[in-house]
């Protein structure tokens, strides 16, 4: 386990890369955007390993009128 910070919040996870985190969280591929350490990441850098300490932001896409 590490330890990250997620949406501004601690929390530990097992997952070793971003897709292997949001897939842990519950999520669909195309439904969240990613944010790693300050740096928007396009679907094929999810796969480039999380760290200890990284600081990882989850912005969820839904649909409106």
């Amino acid at each position: 386990m590490k330890s990250i910070v997620l949406n501004g919040q601690s929390r530990s996870t097992g997952a070793e890369t971003i897709a292997a985190l949001v897939a842990e969280l519950g999520f669909a591929k195309g439904t969240v955007l990613v944010e790693l350490n300050g740096t928007a990441l396009r679907h094929e850098e999810w796969n480039g390993p999380l760290r200890e300490g990284d600081v990882v932001e989850l912005l969820r896409i839904v649909a409106g009128g």
